[in-house]
């Protein structure tokens, strides 16, 4: 029996985890009991090529070019006999198929060392004297790194791990340049995937193959995968959805795309698919289908005549990762970086708790796009059921939350339910700094497995976090990291430079914001990026409203998405480029606080106006914890043995997991918390504040002399939160 449709990853994305969007088309097919497969290119590719067979012919071609070598790659091409010989137990090893290696790997004497291995981070801060399995990945990873560094020379200039010919996709407004790649002769790595893209068909015999293409590094590899099958499977209809369509192709016009595509998808692609195929089994003119571009009397067409809506989020399924090779994935360490370890490191099941940004504001980010723009969000009862569907479907229970920013309620509402059904879950998202993030609801986040959140502090600013429409201050990004720190959750910020209107001494002033957090311990990890124009941002929509205008009015016929333009202020933004990332990088080892910002650069800088404690007042000025009626309150710990002393008194134990500890109560009072703990426990319905109060003034009298109270502050630190 063929197979309905074959969604395809090209390469590359990832090493150590799956793209997650096949597995959610694939998940929303099966609601529709509609056959599909799915097969991520990216990490068949790699594993073809970083082969003893693999690389036997890298170093043949290498070996066999024109142009003489670098010395690194001289280095690398005499080595190939050790190359060879350790290449099937490293790729094991990364896998976590031979974990024992390690110990070879981190003595230092078993890889071949070549220019990536000049580069190494402080071995003992990244990994301190324990930590062999991960000094080992790391040493495999600048290993592979080595190896690549040689293809990307002698062998494929386009090659990269996580991204394939990335730069003829990005801000490409014509096509020619794609085109004439297209038609030039295969190099080795088209080879291995168009071999492994015919084992596919084969296999499985699509009727339609449909290309998952998020980052303009996927791009050149679909097209390639398309072109082999109008060449060689002419009945296979093949189209082409995801991120970089969605942000980049929203104005195509270029009728030579459609030579290597049948149909181009935008948006979420439920609705578009459903209707397609229905399309393709004659059930539905073209005219009807929804978001889709197509080549028609030889122009581009776009067709979005549909009535038929969106899917609501409950209704999508649950993503399947069936099909997919998860044991074959490579846990590397690219960097030591805590927070971009996360990305790279480990097999993380990836889903989405809401459709789009609940806050949907900020001026930089695309939020007229559907996928920001139109918020929906799920309950938590329907997310922990996929949870547990996934976890048995994968046999891993992490899982990487890739929403736009994570909402604080339902975070809230799905930690309580993990919680409730007993769930071991470790998971980590992208969140706002908003206050709603509470210490409690931090703990609480943490007890259900959370271990790291990412935000964006962005330009640490006040006047430009407004200018953004961010809706936090600067204050309450320190008080708010500094409760996801005290309770055990990493925290990572993504930071911007570049901000139209933005001066050198904003540029400064953010600088010392992001030093003070680090040296204050409420970020421990961070990323510097200059700010880009996008053509679906209020920015870009708008330049005029944010002082700066469009350096060009052209539009090209192929992708359009980031924009050129000129800022009144006229500072060269690029200088501070590499003073940012440096210092950043020794605030990250905890080094370097003391070091005046002028000498992180090399042009001359103003000097900061911020003063030396203002993030460390701003964290100790946090707003002290506020008892509200309507406050939600819960106790996450374990019910209390309650041992009655005959004397009207009474001891309440309780056992936490380090160790017990007893409260001497009065009986009457020792009832009534125990009669608290279990209204309130995690295990009901969440319950506010007013009929605890209620009840207390009834029984025992002023409530408000009990939250003052040592016994209140006792039962908070174990685990009594409200929020």
């Amino acid at each position: 029996m063929s197979t309905k449709v074959l969604f395809i990853t090209p390469p590359f994305t990832q090493l150590n985890t799956p793209y997650p969007a096949t597995a959610y088309l694939k998940g929303f097919l099966n609601t529709l009991r509609i056959s599909s497969r799915q097969a991520d290119l990216g990490i068949e590719v790699i594993l073809k090529l970083f082969s003893k067979e693999g690389l036997g012919r890298v170093f043949e071609l290498a070996a066999s070019t024109d142009g003489e070598l670098s010395d690194n790659s001289a280095r690398i091409l005499r080595m190939k006999g050790v190359y060879l010989q350790t290449i099937d137990t490293v790729i094991a090893f990364l896998q976590d198929k031979n974990p024992t290696l390690a110990y070879r790997i981190a003595e230092g004497d078993f890889l071949p060392e070549a220019g990536r291995f000049e580069q190494m981070d402080d071995m003992e801060w990244a990994f301190g004297s324990l930590g062999v399995r991960d000094k080992a990945r790391y040493l495999a990873t600048l290993y592979l790194e080595d190896i690549g560094d040689l293809i990307t020379e002698a062998v494929d200039t386009h090659f990269g791990f996580s991204r394939y010919a990335e730069r003829l996709g990005m801000s490409a407004t014509s096509f020619d340049e794609m085109d004439g790649a297209l038609k030039q002769p295969l190099s080795l790595i088209d080879s291995m995937m168009l071999e492994l893209l015919e084992e596919k068909i084969q296999a499985w015999q699509p009727e339609s193959v449909a290309f998952s293409v998020p980052f303009p590094g996927n791009l050149f590899g679909a097209l390639k995968c398309g072109q082999y099958l109008k060449q060689n499977h002419p009945t296979i209809k093949v189209w082409m959805g995801g991120g970089y369509p969605n942000t980049e192709l929203r104005s195509l016009r270029d009728p030579r795309v459609f030579d290597y595509l049948d149909f181009v998808t935008l948006d979420d692609g439920e609705a578009p698919i459903s209707l397609l195929l229905e399309h393709l089994d004659g059930k539905v003119p073209a005219t009807e289908l929804k978001r889709t571009f197509a080549r028609i009397d030889g122009k581009v067409k776009y067709l979005n005549g549909a009535t038929r809506k969106d899917y609501p989020q409950r209704e999508v399924g649950t993503p399947d990762y069936s099909d997919l090779k998860l044991g074959d994935y490579l846990s590397v360490i690219e960097v030591a970086n805590p927070m971009h370890r996360l990305w790279s490191d480990g097999r993380w099941n990836k889903l989405t708790l809401a459709h789009g940004c609940y806050w949907g504001k900020c001026t930089f980010c695309d939020i007229s796009l559907d996928y920001i723009g139109r918020y929906e969000s799920i309950n938590a009862a329907i997310l922990c059921d996929r949870i547990e569907e996934i976890m048995k479907q994968t046999g891993t229970n992490g899982f990487h939350f890739v929403d736009e920013a994570a909402p604080p309620a339902l975070m809230r509402d799905l930690a309580i339910e993990i919680l409730r059904r007993g769930l071991v879950v470790v998971w980590w998202t992208n969140i706002r700094f908003e206050s709603s993030f509470t210490a409690d609801l931090c703990r609480l986040l943490r007890a259900s497995g959370c271990i790291a959140v990412s935000g964006g502090l962005e330009v640490a600013s006040d006047r430009l976090l407004a200018l953004i429409k961010k809706g936090v201050t600067v204050a309450q990004v320190a008080q708010v990291t500094n409760h996801f720190t005290q309770a055990g959750i990493m925290v990572h910020a993504y930071l911007m430079y570049g901000y139209p209107t933005q001066t050198a001494q904003e540029t400064v002033d953010s600088m010392e914001m992001v030093r003070q957090l680090f040296e204050a311990g409420v970020l421990q990890s961070g990323f510097w990026h200059q700010f880009a124009m996008t053509a679906h941002s209020p920015v870009g929509m708008d330049p005029a409203a944010f002082s700066v205008k469009k350096s060009s009015s052209f539009e090209g016929d192929f992708a359009n998405n980031e924009l050129d333009y000129v800022d009144p202020t006229g500072v060269d933004h690029a200088v501070f480029s590499k003073g940012l990332r440096k210092s950043l990088f020794n605030y990250m080892h905890g080094v370097g606080f003391d070091i005046p910002l002028k000498n992180w650069f090399e042009v001359k800088v103003p000097p900061t106006s911020i003063p030396k404690k203002y993030i460390e007042k701003q964290i100790q000025s946090s707003p002290p914890q506020a008892y509200r009626d309507q406050s939600r309150i819960v106790w996450i710990g374990a019910q209390p043995d309650l041992i009655d002393s005959g004397d009207g008194f009474c001891e309440l134990v309780f056992s936490g997991k380090k160790e017990d500890f007893a409260i001497e109560l009065p009986l009457e009072l020792a009832e009534w918390i125990v009669w608290l703990l279990g209204r309130v426990s995690f295990e009901q319905s969440l319950n506010t504040l007013k009929p605890v109060r209620e009840k207390y003034d009834a029984d025992l009298g002023d409530f408000q002399e009990l939250l003052e109270s040592e016994v209140w502050e006792i039962l908070r630190e174990h685990g009594l939160l409200v929020f």
